[in-house]
């Protein structure tokens, strides 16, 4: 008995799906008119002359150049392909010379951790050389503006 239910099931599906398959197939006939055609000129207006858009030339060229290949050219200073030791710290000496506040040449480590001993003593409202959970949230960073989504 119960095959012969299964199989009256399964002939009532495949009957549904191939009238379903039938009605799905395109006619004739079309379902929407075709569109009218556009006029030339808007009716109640008079037709303007459009601007003349003069035609580029030539678009600019790429820089061929790579980008490993302009960051050697922006510490080649003197453009001898040839990059010294001079000029591989050259960019970094104006950073140094305001690290070493007693210009001996040397940057101790209170000198180069100034900004973070500024930040503790500044913070230290009490004085005693220690931070509370209250005064070293003072010291938290001030957050950043947020990036325009576009330069318009």
């Amino acid at each position: 008995m119960l095959r012969w239910i299964s199989a009256l099931a399964a002939t009532l599906v495949a009957a549904t799906g191939a009238v379903l398959i039938a009605r799905g197939q395109p006619s004739d006939e079309a379902l929407l008119p075709a569109a009218p055609e556009a006029p030339a000129v808007v009716p109640g207006e008079t037709p303007r002359d459009l601007p003349v858009i003069p035609e580029i030339e030539e678009p600019p060229a790429a820089d061929p150049l790579t980008k490993e290949q302009k960051r050697f050219n922006r510490v080649d200073k003197d453009g001898d392909e040839i990059i010294t030791l001079s000029e591989m710290v050259h960019p970094r000496r104006g950073r140094f010379a305001n690290l070493d506040l007693d210009k001996d040449g040397k940057l101790s480590f209170e000198e180069w951790a100034i900004t973070t001993i500024e930040k503790f003593e500044g913070a230290d409202a009490d004085g005693d050389a220690r931070l509370t959970r209250a005064e070293f949230a003072t010291t938290a960073p001030k957050p950043r503006k947020p990036k325009p989504a576009c330069r318009c």
